[in-house]
């Protein structure tokens, strides 16, 4: 039983790579077409000047592939703008890749994709037929092969072909996922000899942006001590000296200041255990990331469903940062989204920590408005994380993070 849930799983997973890949290609081919046309148009001498933006086509259908495939697997870089200057475009070695790309993938990608959601279509189709075989003429029965259904019983032999069907649909996808994405990830990551460099740039990027979350981290953590738990303690100490002054004057008056004091040391452990939890939070020892997530979600106040599938222990620190990311997420929901659910996913997939939260809000989420998004993308990054933001006006907004599982 555990197998066959992994299949259809799987499966599942490989129908929304097929979907997505489907989109993807269909891109491919009008780039391909455009890129053609401009070719023949250079042969009279006409298509020079459209040359330059036939690549900077072809470059942004490149880079959404390897947004796809990076989502999917290890992370594929994106090499920037295509260069400026039609012959040192031309001898660019991201072009030349992307060229061939672009031609091999418009082929296998539309192939494999249309091959991919026909099958659980027919299945689909196929299976139902027996309910509602009657609506149709008796020469119309659906499917490739096409044969004449007089009764139940022809009927019924549609609906195992659909078991057929929907058989191949869970045991072929995952296949047909992996033959689309053949292509991308063999011709879209960077040539030998460059990868390096742009590794380099990216490490030193993103070292910048943890050395900034390092430095927003401990302001956050001084401002908290200092604005709370600080004044709490210089109450208690100010408190004290009024309780040792009024012992022998109004021992009653004593008792009363002696309680104020109390109450406000209570506060500053409150206050204190707070800034301890928000440096690492505790619960993540004690329960693991599944039931700290479960906490958060519990005292979420907008509804929320989670989902997490993480069979064995990921580093603390990545455990820690999507801890972090769902709390600051959750939170972003309740004041600013006007949502009235919330789901979060998580699970572990090819070496990486997948999280995603999607609310049905409002939408219209910006990370140049202070909402924490920039620093929930900084807290990721820094541990060379991914994360995308989809939030067009009018909802729902879906973020999705990517962490490499230390061990």
């Amino acid at each position: 039983m555990a197998y066959v849930r992994g299949r259809v799983r799987a499966s599942v997973n490989a129908l929304e790579h097929l979907v997505g890949g489907l989109g993807t290609a269909t891109l491919a081919l009008g780039a391909l077409l455009w890129a053609a046309i401009v070719a023949v148009a250079c042969v009279g001498g006409v298509g020079l000047l459209a040359v330059p933006g036939a690549l900077r086509v072809v470059r942004s259908v490149a880079d959404r592939e390897r947004a796809r495939l990076s989502r999917w697997g290890d992370r594929i870089p994106t090499p920037g703008p295509v260069p400026d200057g039609l012959r040192t475009a031309v001898h660019d070695p991201f072009v030349r890749r992307e060229l061939g790309w672009v031609g091999l993938y418009s082929l296998i990608g539309l192939v494999t994709g249309l091959v991919g959601v026909a099958l659980p279509l027919y299945a689909v189709q196929d299976t139902t037929f027996p309910l509602w075989y009657r609506l149709v003429p008796p020469d119309a029965a659906p499917g490739i092969v096409w044969w004449r259904v007089d009764g139940l019983s022809d009927a019924l032999w549609v609906g195992v072909l659909g078991v057929g069907w929907l058989a191949a649909a869970i045991w072929f996808s995952p296949a047909l996922a992996r033959l689309q994405a053949w292509p991308g990830r063999w011709l879209l990551p960077p040539p030998p000899g460059v990868d390096l460099s742009l590794r380099v740039a990216e490490l030193t990027a993103t070292r910048a942006a943890a050395l900034d979350a390092h430095a927003v981290e401990l302001r956050r953590i001084e401002r908290s001590l200092h604005d709370g738990t600080q004044n709490r303690l210089v109450a208690v100490n100010v408190l004290l000296g009024a309780a040792r002054r009024a012992v022998r004057r109004n021992p009653d008056r004593a008792d009363e200041i002696l309680g104020q004091a109390q109450d406000a040391a209570e506060q500053a452990l409150g206050e204190l255990r707070t800034v301890v939890r928000g440096i690492l939070p505790p619960v993540l020892d004690d329960r693991g990331l599944a039931g700290a997530l479960a906490g958060l979600a519990g005292s979420c106040a907008v509804p929320c469903r989670l989902e997490v599938d993480v069979a064995v222990r990921c580093a603390a620190s990545v455990e820690a940062t999507a801890y972090f990311v769902v709390a600051e997420a959750l939170t972003n929901v309740v004041r600013h989204s006007g949502a009235s659910r919330v789901d979060v996913a998580v699970r572990r997939e090819h070496g990486r920590l997948l999280v995603s939260i999607e609310d049905d809000g409002h939408g219209d989420a910006d990370e140049t408005r202070g909402s924490g998004l920039t620093g929930i993308r900084r807290r990721v990054e820094a541990y060379d994380g991914r994360m995308t933001l989809t939030s067009p006006p009018g909802g729902p907004t879906r973020m999705d993070v990517e962490l490499p599982c230390g061990s």
